[in-house]
């Protein structure tokens, strides 16, 4: 079903009924969910790199995953990229040269945007929200979220997980789902507002609804979210593709990080050492403490919770969303009222046009200069 003239200027906006059964299982999902939460919590925005070929049609794709923090960490993690393109992809010297040319300009200007051998790549800028129910409580991972068959919760199974967006195609005319459709329209207005907003910041969001008056949607993600008390929600983690990946970080930070961060365990102790093998060996004035963590961690793994609490601080697996603003000319960059951590600067040792990496690169003496 297509409505004509439902998007600004005239786009249309596909809906697509599912009618497969695990789509079906999915938009039921979604259609409870939006029953039981009655409101949204912005996080505020998060950054990464899309790219547009020539034949792409008004498609992007994203090759940085937009769980940045700030422009300039998008910057710098689109200077790596392309730097490890020329290093181990160029076919010639040539594209070698166009490559290292455009990562010279991301070591000293702050590039939202250039073009590399016929691709676009762009710095792109999403909204992190959240729903919340009556109660003010941030929704947790739904029934029909992607959840791997065998859990693997050892130390080093994160290295193999998907990245948040891999392979992700941004298409603002790919057919939606009713809810997923509702929420497009819905969100279509989503402006900052509220003294906690400084003007010009207010400025840009108003500004954005002219500029890039649709939106599309980005896959759920997931995060550890943290509150003691009646303390507001506050994240402890960044995004993860699955409800699996944050909760594998939540026992991590469980047994190893949180014992050392507590005292409980030194910091120049051996990687290998946490919450489990300081209780078994029962060498540690706070055993008793330590067995908190580790039986926290244990009831995660066992009955993949949602929620625990230990020691007065509940960790929630939080069910974040991400829109993207969209204008003619495809997704919104950064805002001038955005703001960066870090300026940008090389990352990475000299590289030549011929793949040679100079490791030894004598720095210019400025006394001699």
């Amino acid at each position: 079903m297509r409505e004509e003239g439902a998007g600004p200027d005239g786009w249309p906006v596909v809906v697509r009924v599912p009618v497969e059964p695990v789509e079906a299982a999915i938009e039921a999902d979604a259609r409870d969910a939006a029953v039981r939460n009655s409101a949204l919590a912005v996080r505020g925005p998060l950054f990464g790199v899309a790219t547009q070929s020539r034949t792409d049609g008004r498609q992007w794709r994203v090759v940085v995953e937009v769980t940045h923090g700030c422009p300039q960490q998008a910057r710098d993690a689109l200077n790596s990229l392309l730097w490890f393109r020329a290093k181990d992809e160029a076919k010639s010297p040539e594209e070698r040269r166009a490559l290292l040319t455009a990562v010279a300009r991301l070591e000293t200007e702050c590039v939202d945007e250039l073009t590399v051998l016929g691709t676009r790549y762009r710095v792109v800028r999403a909204e992190e929200y959240t729903a919340i129910d009556a109660h003010g409580d941030i929704e947790t991972p739904r029934p029909t979220d992607p959840e791997p068959h065998t859990p693997d919760w050892s130390p080093g199974a994160g290295a193999h997980s998907p990245r948040a967006d891999a392979g992700l195609v941004l298409d603002p005319d790919a057919p939606l789902t009713p809810v997923d459709a509702a929420e497009r329209l819905s969100l279509r207005s989503l402006v900052y507002s509220g003294t906690r907003f400084p003007e010009h910041v207010l400025h840009d969001s108003v500004r954005a609804l002219e500029s890039h008056p649709d939106v599309v949607l980005m896959p759920a993600a997931f995060l550890i979210v943290e509150r003691s008390g009646d303390e507001p929600w506050t994240p402890g983690s960044s995004l993860h593709a699955t409800a699996h990946d944050a909760r594998r970080t939540l026992a991590f930070s469980l047994t190893w990080m949180q014992p050392r961060t507590r005292g409980l365990i030194p910091y120049d102790a051996e990687t290998d050492v946490d919450a489990h093998s300081v209780v078994v060996e029962n060498t540690h004035q706070a055993v008793a403490e330590l067995a908190v963590f580790a039986d926290a961690a244990d009831r995660l793994r066992a009955g993949r919770l949602n929620e625990i609490e230990v020691h007065g601080t509940v960790s929630r697996i939080g069910r974040a969303r991400r829109l993207l603003r969209w204008g003619l000319d495809g997704p919104e960059g950064p805002r001038p009222s955005d703001i960066n951590t870090h300026a940008p600067g090389a990352l990475h040792p000299p590289l030549d046009e011929h793949g040679t990496v100079h490791f030894d690169e004598p720095v210019e003496d400025e006394a001699s200069s």
